[in-house]
């Protein structure tokens, strides 16, 4: 079991006393989380499978404790990919191996966020599977100057690229889903057109919400999952978004899945008011 967990953007300031965890984690620094709590910690969500590596948050802050590639987003982006790889490299394994790779911006980044896909061109996918992947952005990161963040799973298992066949996916640096083992990792998901690569229903969750679990489903389908196999959800609300409209659609496609919600400060499109990155285990009991 691997811990993951969210710190405000108003409580980071706080990080040390409010810290329940201890060792390496993912720390993810969201806008704000459920019932207004400041912290929260959560053991195996997502869960991770057989031959799992979860690495801890790479921010880009070096060995002296200096941010390095100051204000200088597509360099401190390049910089923790390859920080991810020193990493994998002294467990035996290597980016190659990644199975999904979440990175967190700064709404200010967006503008330039597109300049990232020659740096994972250049370092992602050479053993033939791209990982799934997310962008999100915050007001703020873990600390000042820190313009990105990276959460980075790998797995030691062969690795699968799962596509329902959408085209849009051949010139990217990422694939809906990588299938390790028992283990189906996703990229992150929000109400795309997959054809026209338009955003659908722009101001309406619920519409946004089903669309978006809607394409969950045809992932699934396409490793003979049912629904009750998705086992969990992380949800990126925006502050246009309705929390509770998405969270009716997604326990009406799928009721069994655990859900960690938190909410950000935008996405790298505008017109979506939610992403969601998704995790589905495919034996034992289901969720």
């Amino acid at each position: 079991m691997t811990w993951t967990e969210y710190i405000t953007v108003d409580a980071l300031e706080r990080y040390d006393e409010l810290r329940t965890t201890e060792g390496d984690v993912a720390t993810i620094v969201v806008e704000s989380l459920p019932d207004g709590a400041a912290y929260r910690a959560e053991i195996g969500a997502p869960p991770v499978g057989e031959g799992a590596v979860v690495l801890p948050t790479v921010i880009p802050v070096d060995a002296s404790g200096e941010v390095v590639h100051e204000g200088d987003f597509v360099g401190q982006y390049a910089w923790c990919l390859d920080e991810a790889g020193r990493r994998l490299e002294a467990l035996g394994l290597s980016l190659d191996a990644a199975v999904t790779t979440y990175d967190y911006s700064t709404p200010a980044t967006r503008d330039v966020y597109r300049r990232t896909h020659r740096e994972r061109k250049d370092r992602l996918g050479g053993a033939g599977v791209y990982p799934g992947a997310g962008g999100i952005l915050m007001s703020r990161l873990h600390r000042p100057g820190v313009l990105a963040a990276l959460d980075v799973t790998a797995s030691r298992l062969p690795l699968t690229a799962v596509n329902p066949g959408w085209t849009r996916y051949d010139t990217l640096t990422y694939t809906p889903g990588v299938l390790a083992g028992d283990t189906l990792y996703m990229s992150g998901f929000a109400a795309l057109d997959m054809e026209t690569q338009e955003a659908l229903h722009p101001g309406d969750s619920a519409a946004q919400a089903d669309a978006t679990y809607a394409a969950i489903q045809l992932v699934l389908d396409e490793v003979g999952a049912a629904p009750d196999r998705l086992a969990h959800v992380l949800e990126y609300v925006c502050p246009d978004g309705d929390a509770a409209e998405i969270a009716a659609a997604r326990e009406r496609r799928f009721p069994a899945a655990k859900a960690s919600v938190a909410g950000c400060a935008g996405l790298l499109r505008s017109e979506f008011l939610f992403e969601v990155f998704p995790t589905a285990v495919l034996a034992g009991e289901p969720a």
